[in-house]
């Protein structure tokens, strides 16, 4: 029986999910099954997806609707409840179920490279679903953190009041991207922080991994602090996506 998977976004075309989960299938000996990218110019879109597709069966969810999709879902898991955000869907009998596993792959991730520093302290780059679940992973490994956004918010940084005042980036031993800025097609682009200020002591981790060195990580790793890509969370991220179609 034919079962459609996919991811739903804004721009999806950068993403490896098709070619991961394809290999996968063909791997397992699915012959049936597929995973397509929908790029959708609005989240109110994703009826008229359904509508066309009955036959989809899961779906994974990227910027900018994690949490807009929200407004769609039958039933949200306690722990993308918490998190605010979405990033799988189980699509059973006509209902739609929403689940977080960017906050689980995350720490995995982390936990395996980010050595145990006492006092660690984030900054995480970008305030969207994405953030959301990084905050939560951190808050599991007892690492403090601070925001940056381009708008001015309670308890946020601005790009603006960092360029004034270093010292969120100085106190860091982690910095964190979770903004699009950098994301294959628009490989020019990178957070506007003082990159001068970086320094061997530095981790810097991008969640974007298409390019797989953005100018983000290339400006970091030019002043010797260590970085990662956001590949191996991808991997982890799809992994437990399966599990929770096939549940």
């Amino acid at each position: 029986m034919e079962k459609k998977f996919g991811l739903i976004g804004g721009t999806v075309s950068h993403s490896f999910s098709k070619s991961y989960f394809d290999e996968k299938f063909f791997r397992e000996g699915l012959r049936d099954y597929h995973y397509d990218l929908y790029s959708l110019p609005t989240i109110d879109d994703l009826k008229k997806l359904l509508d066309e597709n009955p036959e989809l069966a899961g779906l994974n969810v990227t910027i900018p609707y994690k949490e807009q999709v929200i407004k769609f879902l039958s039933n949200v898991d306690s722990v993308a409840q918490r998190i605010g955000a979405v990033n799988v869907i189980k699509i059973q009998n006509g209902k739609l179920s929403g689940y977080n596993t960017d906050g689980d792959a995350f720490y995995e991730s982390l936990e395996k490279w980010f050595p145990k520093i006492n006092n660690a302290k984030a900054l995480i780059l970008g305030t969207g679903g994405s953030s959301k679940a990084v905050q939560e992973a951190l808050k599991r490994l007892s690492i403090s953190f601070d925001l940056v956004s381009r708008k001015n918010a309670k308890g946020q940084h601005t790009y603006e009041s960092l360029e004034k005042d270093g010292g969120p980036i100085s106190k860091a031993n982690l910095i964190i991207n979770t903004s699009p800025l950098g994301m294959s097609p628009d490989t020019n682009s990178f957070p506007p922080i003082n990159y001068d200020l970086l320094t061997p002591n530095h981790y810097v981790y991008d969640l974007i991994y298409n390019p797989a060195r953005t100018l983000f990580l290339q400006k970091a790793e030019m002043r010797g602090a260590h970085i990662k890509n956001g590949l191996e969370m991808l991997h982890i991220q799809a992994e437990k996506s399966w599990a929770i179609w096939n549940n």
